[in-house]
């Protein structure tokens, strides 16, 4: 290939005109010019790298350890975990170290195969170590944020042998030197001899021999393929991996891998790894005293991946841990009684987690049923295991909706829905009572835990902002949000009990995240401190939106209408916040609950993931666990109480309530338009509209405090959840109906009757009883009746034309005085005009309305009519005193029969018990008033025979 410029060929460019002469800035001396910088700078680069990388190993060597003194090593110390105060402890791992010599030649050959393979493939290729290796573990470290080892079998027995565990590049460095010096210096089988003989199995074991024998209670020669498996399991890390440490069921898993790889690389055969896979391995039980092993366990974790396992196995730390071994002990007590009842319901395994909110200091923790089972993997600590957390996860979603503008009187229709999720599928959640609800608030949806609203609130939210709030409260196991569809609010997502029940400590704390923590300080052999707690917190969720969540787990009555009242979701003594949850197939039931001081989680299962039976719910089988616990946890300790969220302000009826119970408006009667203030009081009527729409009829998904920003149907969801809703209410016989936009157009200003009093004037005086009132009344819709009114009291009415009125006050009903003539004229849709006049009444007294019943006028009596009962008509009786009654005979003086005061009916009797002889007689009676005024009633006259 010629070059592009060659002298030669600048020759003949230059000759071709003044573009290419020297005087002029060209194009091929730029390029020339870029090429020699380049080429000038990389020979630079690499010389001064290369100058620079001699230096570093030079001052790294400096003081780099003898590598033929690789067995020299400090005496081991011992190190002891403690509870919270630090004076019980929970663990010792001994200094004295396990250690056997043994040949390679005493070492079966699959166990090196398992090995190599496990650890270092290239084994018998490279010198020392591996640059692609390296290379291949820090491009996954980045790509895939694991934390993947590169190191050869050569680094590992350097790293464990001769250097400490610092994380340092200076100590990576020294590294890499001496496993270089070692490979120069010994032979493959030599290093694989120390390698066996050296590197460490967990704690104080090291060496394949000692590793055996604590293990399986046997020599490294006498084990088998699938225990080869096991141990070449185990250095990648000792702790985590360790066959009596939480994590037994990955060392298994592990294993599995190992052998696969063995048969890929040629070392043994598929049916000896599928034998190998199916082997029952008994591992030697341990004899070591320990409390609360798997909080230890999960600290000695901890601490390992932090300071090496060198340090944590020899260096004589003092470890006080947040363990308060009183709640320890409630804890081991409440799974262990509930061990037998939950059997029935073929749950085999139960975990529980309690904190304290305020610090995220673990104070109990208990793994499994029982940590020294077999069976059931007891050694599988479930409070740090993945699992599906069901309807328990339902408060996470809430709280985001909370966050985006719903409320917990927002109202969904919990009716039958078929949705479409992201990926096209159909899903078609059901409530556990198989029920439908119709409109419910958002607050009865959770308290309820109703699943299809709960479906509706997280599509309304959006699942990024679901996820979103899940990593501030802790969540480290939703990354994959592709993963992840409507069902995630169903618990469709896996989480750690550990963070799970963190995350219900933010409720606790009214919105503020504290990471969980097991160590409250780490001290060296020389009592230096290495660590000590420090508060550590983040405001995640508003304080709002924490006490509305509170507010509703907490309100037992609001759950009641599906878990009843009697539940062990409620403490005797104090107020508790507390949500259950169960997976579709009873794999997995939780209860989680909380004080602003406790929180504590609890689960129920098999490790293996086998189902329950059917029925084996959180409230049945984690919540009587969860409530023995908090109830001995709690008690003698001050009660507590949350602080209620504000009330609802939103003038929004979608959003804050107000249709649930449909809308509510007053209406014209005639018409069925909205009521004015022109329409009559007796022609209004409060109706309620069932509007059966659902909510994204009314509003944008995006923003929910506001008006629809788009087209409803436009929304994928849409027509799914309206014809599931109008299904609904055929089903239910509810008619939907759109209250009134339009107002009252019949009884408008220019309709209204007028209405004028001509007679009496203002302020006239009346004393007559009988009263003329001279009227006009016009409507363009016809009178229909006028009302005339004295002193509040209906006189007359009058129907038609003229509409004056003349009225004979006949009785003392209205008092004298000052008072006010009203006259009302209606049209015929019921519209009035009223119009006044005062006047002063000076109106006559008059009889209080009595006359004779018996005898009548003309009436022939005899001495057999004796004794005679004089029968008095009295049609006023509330005014009268007294009543006399008086025979007056024809030509002699009157003679009183009788009186009475005992007035209290209309009829009233006055003996005459004494016949007066044959005659003509005259009876009247006198009544006399309350007010002093004497009346004379009528006369009759009767003759006796």
């Amino acid at each position: 290939m010629p070059q592009l410029f060659s002298s030669n060929n600048y020759k003949k460019a230059e000759r071709r005109g003044p573009l290419f002469s020297k005087n002029h800035n060209t194009r091929p001396s730029k390029i020339r010019s870029f090429f020699r910088f380049v080429i000038n700078g990389a020979i630079i680069g690499i010389l001064g790298a290369g100058i620079a990388g001699v230096a570093f190993v030079s001052w790294v060597s400096r003081d780099l350890p003898d590598p033929n003194k690789i067995i020299d090593r400090e005496i081991p110390l011992t190190t002891k975990m403690y509870d919270r105060t630090g004076k019980i402890v929970l663990y010792e791992i001994h200094g004295a170290e396990k250690r056997t010599a043994i040949n390679l030649s005493e070492i079966p050959k699959y166990a090196i195969h398992a090995t190599i393979t496990a650890e270092d493939r290239g084994f018998y290729e490279h010198g020392g170590f591996s640059i692609t290796g390296i290379i291949r573990s820090i491009l996954k470290n980045i790509l895939s944020n694991e934390k993947v080892g590169g190191s050869t079998i050569t680094q590992q027995l350097v790293k464990n042998a001769i250097l400490t565990s610092e994380k340092t590049y200076t100590r990576k460095a020294k590294e890499l030197i001496l496993a270089y010096q070692i490979e120069k210096k010994f032979s493959k089988d030599e290093i694989l001899k120390m390698y066996f003989n050296e590197i460490p199995y967990g704690s104080v074991v090291y060496g394949i021999e000692a590793a055996s024998q604590t293990f399986f209670g046997k020599s490294a020669k006498d084990i088998t393929l699938a225990e080869a498996a096991i141990l070449a399991a185990i250095p990648q890390a000792p702790t985590y991996y360790s066959p009596t440490g939480n994590h037994a069921d990955k060392l298994s898993d592990r294993k599995a891998w190992i052998l696969d790889n063995m048969v890929k690389l040629g070392y043994i055969t598929a049916e000896e790894a599928l034998a190998a896979k199916k082997e029952k391995i008994t591992y030697r039980k341990s004899l070591e005293n320990i409390i609360a092993p798997h909080f230890v366990m999960f600290i000695k974790e901890y601490l390992a991946e932090k300071y090496g396992e060198k340090t944590v196995g020899e260096g004589g730390l003092k470890i006080i841990t947040t363990i308060d071994l009183d709640k320890q002990k409630f804890a081991e007590n409440a799974i262990g009684e509930r061990v037998e009842k939950n059997k029935e319901y073929n749950a085999s395994n139960a975990a529980l987690l309690s904190l304290d909110p305020k610090t995220g200091q673990i104070l109990a923790m208990v793994g499994s049923v029982d940590y020294f089972n077999d069976e059931i993997d007891g050694q599988v600590n479930v409070t740090t295991r993945t699992r599906q957390p069901g309807s328990s996860f339902k408060p996470i979603v809430y709280a985001a909706a909370f966050k985006k503008g719903y409320t917990p009187q927002t109202v969904l229709f919990d009716v039958e829905t078929k949705f479409i999720n992201f990926d096209g599928k159909e899903y078609a959640p059901k409530n556990y009572d198989l029920k439908e609800h119709g409109p419910v608030t958002l607050r009865q949806a959770l308290a309820g835990s109703l699943n299809i609203p709960a479906v509706k609130v997280i599509y309304l939210t959006g699942i990024n902002n679901v996820l979103d709030l899940a990593d501030e409260m802790g969540y480290t196991t939703l990354k994959d949000r592709w993963r992840f569809g409507l069902s995630l609010v169903l618990g469709g997502g896996e989480v750690r009990l550990l963070e799970h029940a963190n995350a219900f400590a933010v409720f606790a704390r009214e919105g503020e995240f504290h990471p969980t923590t097991g160590v409250l300080r780490v001290e060296n052999k020389d009592g230096e401190i290495l660590e000590e707690y420090k508060e550590e917190k983040s405001k995640v969720l508003e304080t709002e939106v924490a006490r509305q969540i509170t507010s509703i787990l907490s309100d037992n009555s609001a759950r009641s209408f599906i878990f009843g009242e009697n539940n062990s979701l409620t403490l005797k003594d104090r107020a508790v916040a507390a949500k259950t949850g169960t997976t579709n197939d009873y794999r997995d039931a939780w209860t989680l609950g909380y004080t602003p001081s406790l929180v504590t989680g609890v689960w129920v299962g098999n490790n293996d993931f086998s189902a329950m039976k059917r029925g084996a719910d959180g409230s049945v089988v984690a919540a009587p666990i969860w409530n023995a616990y908090m109830s001995a946890a709690l008690a003698n300790t001050p009660v507590e109480n949350f602080i209620q969220p504000e009330p609802n302000t939103l003038n929004n009826p979608v959003l804050n309530g107000s249709m649930k119970e449909g809308i509510k408006t007053k209406v014209d009667k005639i018409s069925g338009k909205l009521a004015t203030e022109y329409t009559p009081a007796d022609f209004i009527e409060e109706r309620t509209f069932r509007v059966l729409h659902s909510i994204l009829y009314y509003i944008s998904k995006d923003d929910p405090r506001g008006d629809p920003t788009k087209d409803p149907a436009a929304d994928p969801q849409y027509e799914i959840w309206e014809s599931a809703i109008q299904d609904w209410g055929k089903r239910n016989n509810i008619i939907s109906e759109e209250p009134p936009t339009e107002y009252d157009d019949i009884h408008t200003p220019e309709n209204q009757p007028t209405v004028a009093i001509f007679s009496p004037q203002n302020n006239a005086a009346i004393d007559s009883r009988n009263i003329f009132i001279d009227t006009k009344a016009y409507s363009p819709r016809g009178i229909q009746r006028m009302e005339y009114y004295l002193g509040g009291k209906l006189i007359g009415e009058k129907y038609f034309e003229p509409y004056s009125l003349s009225v004979l006050l006949d009785n003392n009903d209205i008092p004298n005085g000052s008072t006010t003539l009203r006259v009302s004229a209606y049209d015929e849709v019921g519209s009035v005009k009223q119009a006044f006049v005062d006047v002063v009444l000076n109106l006559p007294e008059i009889s209080p309305g009595a006359v004779f019943e018996y005898p009548k006028d003309g009436k022939i009596l005899n001495k057999n009519s004796f004794p005679l009962n004089i029968a008095l008509n009295i049609s006023r009786p509330q005014n009268i005193d007294t009543v006399n009654v008086y025979a007056d005979i024809l030509g002699q003086a009157r003679q009183l029969i009788g009186s009475t005061r005992q007035v209290s009916d209309i009829a009233l009797i006055v003996p005459w018990t004494q016949y007066p002889g044959p005659g003509i007689f005259g009876l009247y009676f006198t009544v006399l008033n309350k007010d002093g005024y004497m009346y004379q009633g009528e006369k009759v006259l009767i003759e006796m025979q």
